[in-house]
């Protein structure tokens, strides 16, 4: 699927987007956040006192909700738009917010982190093996992360990552790329993780209800999150 797209264009149009989409993201009624919430809590578990890298972390949606369980908070994108709407926010004071490339290598110490977490981010990512191997690097061993992207099922129907322009009425879309499941799987296995838990989820009629752009979805697979582990190594 790699030759179905500029990567080189994409990626370039990826923080032009999002700083467009930030002064309408937290309104635009996105079905997949709703959907992941859950799953994420749920694999999280808990996080009072630990140390949280959150890749990706947009208008703060994660990042505010586990520093308000208790967490020591560290949250990057490349983004500036998107941030600044995430600093406005009650909470944030708690919350390291660091504008960052994800593309490059991460600017922390190896093992500095107890969990590392993504949120719908992996579309964006053009080096899969760069990314998994740096979440496995800053992560302490013993610990996991807990990553989320909208399934690439999505891109059958001719869906990725977009919004509607409040002021010209454009849709625009930042960019994504044509990833696969097993693209995702196996740069986390390929980085040194385990598996640990892998859902997959599709939207239902009680979404659908909460967020209409979820009705035409019925059913069809939207969300892909999972959570790998750095394991203690094994005694010889």
């Amino acid at each position: 699927m790699g030759g179905m797209c500029d990567r080189d264009n994409v990626i370039a149009g990826v923080q032009e987007g999002y700083d467009r989409w930030a002064e309408v993201y937290d309104r635009d009624g996105n079905p997949l956040q709703a959907l992941e919430q859950p799953h994420f809590q749920r694999l999280i578990g808990p996080v009072r006192g630990l140390k949280i890298l959150d890749l990706g972390c947009g208008t703060g949606r994660h990042s505010l909700w586990l520093a308000s369980q208790g967490a020591i908070v560290t949250a990057l994108d490349f983004s500036e738009g998107m941030l600044n709407e995430a600093r406005r926010k009650p909470g944030a004071a708690k919350v390291r917010f660091m504008h960052f490339n994800l593309q490059a290598p991460l600017p922390f110490e190896s093992g500095s982190f107890d969990r590392v977490v993504s949120g719908l981010v992996l579309e964006h990512i053009d080096d899969l093996a760069g990314f998994f191997g740096e979440a496995y690097r800053v992560l302490a061993t013993g610990g996991f992360a807990v990553i989320s992207a909208m399934h690439p099922a999505m891109m059958l129907r001719g869906t990725q990552a977009q919004f509607k322009d409040p002021g010209s009425g454009e849709v625009v879309r930042p960019g994504s790329l044509p990833h696969q499941l097993s693209d995702f799987i196996m740069s986390a296995l390929d980085a040194g993780f385990s598996l640990e838990h892998f859902v997959e989820d599709a939207a239902d009629a009680e979404l659908a209800t909460r967020f209409p752009r979820a009705e035409k979805y019925l059913g069809w697979p939207m969300l892909a999150i999972f959570r790998v582990a750095k394991e203690q190594p094994r005694a010889k």
